[in-house]
């Protein structure tokens, strides 16, 4: 397993706008992490590639924070290699779907159980951020930009649902979990157009129809802090998904190739068709998506 290349250069406190400062494991850690890499792709797939979450948070923050100060260039002759496993640690387990208990919400197991398959899902949102920045090559800066932004909220995301499922008593890696999301990153690792509109576009929007389920839920069963986590996802997750959806429209266009019904030809063979469940319509349309597509979605279109 690779790991990152960066290394400790101060030792003031690690600081992010959205990082409690009181975080043990940022105060060791630094306020300048920094790196000895030059490139954007390189920085990118150390991030990638680290298995510890505490350090791919930390590593993703001070990666972000480089491209951001314009310390990161876009030149780097090396191609991608072929896409493997991303830097994960050896727990949760990972099994298939259906191997998953169903667990009730009025056991502490359940509720922590439910709490750590929000927590895996930003986990794997961090890797597949820093795998469309690392893999896809030749697009313009501001795509790389959006997706530096996306692995760094994503990071954000994972820390406070860690820290919400600790304080419940349990830790990452305390169920078991799928790997669904990074098994689609492979899937769709030949062609960026596809991953947008599968990764993003499909499963990273769902995410908007259920969460607000997630949240009321919570909110009957007194978890008002799990809440207002979700609250920050969701109004963070809209934006990355109309990051999805406006370069899948670019790459379409670029393409000459009309968007809908690209859209609903990958659908067709890679997710089996339309969508299940009820629309968050008001959050799919703020994220890019237009009526067209949301009846065909539901069934009506």
């Amino acid at each position: 397993m690779k790991h990152a290349s960066f290394v400790l250069s101060g030792a003031a406190g690690l600081t992010h706008d959205r990082i409690e400062p009181d975080n043990p494991f940022f105060a060791v850690f630094g306020e300048a992490l920094a790196m000895i890499v030059s490139d954007l792709f390189s920085a990118a797939d150390a991030c990638l590639m680290l298995d510890d979450p505490d350090e791919k948070v930390a590593q993703t923050c001070a990666a972000a924070r480089h491209w951001r100060a314009g310390e990161l260039s876009l030149q780097n002759g090396a191609p991608p290699t072929a896409i493997g496993e991303p830097g994960r640690p050896g727990r949760p387990q990972l099994v298939s779907p259906r191997q998953l208990p169903r667990r009730s919400l009025h056991t502490p197991e359940g509720h922590a159980a439910l709490i750590h398959a929000i927590a895996h899902i930003e986990f794997n949102a961090i890797n597949l951020a820093w795998d469309a920045v690392y893999r896809f090559r030749d697009m313009p800066w501001a795509f790389y930009d959006d997706w530096v932004r996306v692995a760094d909220e994503e990071a954000y995301h994972f820390g406070l649902v860690r820290d919400h499922l600790r304080g419940l008593g349990f830790d990452y890696g305390d169920f078991a979990a799928h790997n669904g999301l990074w098994e689609m990153a492979q899937k769709t690792a030949f062609d960026p157009l596809v991953r947008m509109a599968l990764v993003p576009r499909v499963l990273e929007a769902r995410g908007l129809d259920v969460t607000p389920g997630i949240m009321k839920k919570l909110a009957a069963h007194g978890d008002h802090a799990a809440v207002a986590v979700l609250e920050i996802i969701l109004r963070d997750e809209v934006g990355h998904v109309a990051i999805g959806s406006h370069w899948f429209h670019y790459l379409c266009t670029q393409r000459g190739v009309e968007s809908k019904e690209t859209f609903r030809q990958l659908l067709d063979q890679y997710m089996n068709g339309r969508s299940k469940g009820p629309l968050h319509r008001s959050a799919r349309l703020a994220a890019g998506f237009s009526e067209d597509e949301l009846d065909y979605l539901q069934g009506v279109g």
